[in-house]
């Protein structure tokens, strides 16, 4: 109807040889309203979404999940993305070990140290070279071009796909259907002096990424609430509420751990080997996110082990689907060492 309109426009200025100012105001009105028509899903670089959820549809992800459970809507997803997007976290280490949270609020400006080890300002520790960098949770699957966004959002719904599926094998339709692991018997309790459990509490593994081990709610809670006594006091939360759900998983994409990088940065092609992977064997690509989320159990133990097998199959699965590709992937990790 837009091309109608404008054709209709310009027939009757010819006809009539009236190029008024208000004719050229109304046609370029015209115009304005075409461009927002075909190109309101793209940045002002015309190649970059400027949210990640540009990249699929309620539609697509039903079609991608479309036996998951009713707790896991495209609507909290969508919120979990656009929430936990407002949100940076500086880290800084010192020591190793010792470390100091700025979690900034990017809508308000606020920053706020949301942890700040004990032995923070101790002179041995202030005496040992910092190493800091900052995550950006808004740059989940936007932060490369259009189809490196789609390769990594291909990337995580194959890993949440896989540690939630009960269903069929090689289907590919059964992922997000569990909302926390099958064995809720064990504690999942391990010693941590900035992240303690909370007694009669349990950290097995829940949401889509099977957030597991108080270490992880703790650091999780800080830098999705900054505070991280929401999850450790309450880490069903990640199974009550699907907006945390999704945050959880998101977070754990986006987070490097002590001696591994994050997910994302090895998906958009920003993490690089360093002597210690490279005689490890490991190199970029998925292999790799499956060696940073699972190396221990499915890693350097060759190429046909069964449940690595089952996420490369889902992410070539989810690529054709979002119209993605990969064509140099280093999808196996059966030569890579864990960590």
């Amino acid at each position: 109807m837009l091309y109608i309109y404008i054709i209709t426009i310009y027939i009757y200025a010819v006809k009539h040889i009236l190029l008024s100012t208000k004719f050229i105001l109304l046609f370029a009105s015209a115009l304005l309203l075409l461009s927002f028509k075909c190109g309101g899903t793209t940045s002002s670089t015309g190649n970059k979404p400027a949210h990640a959820f540009n990249l699929i549809t309620e539609k697509q992800f039903n079609d991608l999940f479309p036996q998951r459970a009713q707790f896991y809507t495209y609507q909290a997803f969508i919120k979990a993305i656009k929430e936990l997007g407002l949100i940076k976290v500086k880290i800084s280490r010192r020591a190793v070990s010792v470390y100091q949270f700025i979690r900034t609020d990017k809508g308000t400006g606020k920053a706020t140290i949301v942890r700040q080890d004990a032995d923070w300002n101790e002179a041995w520790a202030k005496v040992k070279p910092d190493s800091t960098y900052t995550i950006d949770y808004g740059n989940f699957c936007t932060e490369g071009d259009v189809a490196t966004n789609k390769k990594e959002l291909a990337a995580f719904f194959a890993q949440v796909a896989h540690e939630t599926r009960h269903g069929m094998n090689g289907t590919y339709t059964d992922g997000l259907m569990l909302t926390h692991e099958s064995d809720t018997s064990l504690s999942y309790i391990a010693e941590n002096d900035e992240y303690p459990p909370v007694h009669g509490k349990k950290y097995y593994g829940r949401g889509p990424m099977q957030l597991s081990y108080n270490g992880n709610y703790g650091y999780a809670s800080d830098c999705i609430f900054g505070d991280h006594k929401i999850l450790l006091n309450n880490p069903d939360l990640v199974t009550t509420d699907p907006v945390v759900a999704f945050k959880a998983a998101i977070y754990f994409w986006m987070t490097p751990q002590t001696h591994k990088p994050s997910a994302h940065d090895v998906m958009i092609g920003k993490w690089k080997a360093n002597a210690a992977d490279k005689a490890a064997n490991r190199i970029p690509g998925f292999g790799m996110v499956i060696d940073i989320i699972n190396g221990a159990v499915e890693c350097n133990q060759g190429d046909n082990f069964p449940n690595m097998m089952d996420r490369i199959a889902f992410y070539q699965h989810f690529l054709t689907k979002l119209g993605a590709s990969d064509p140099n992937c280093v999808c196996s990790c059966g030569k890579m060492r864990a960590y």
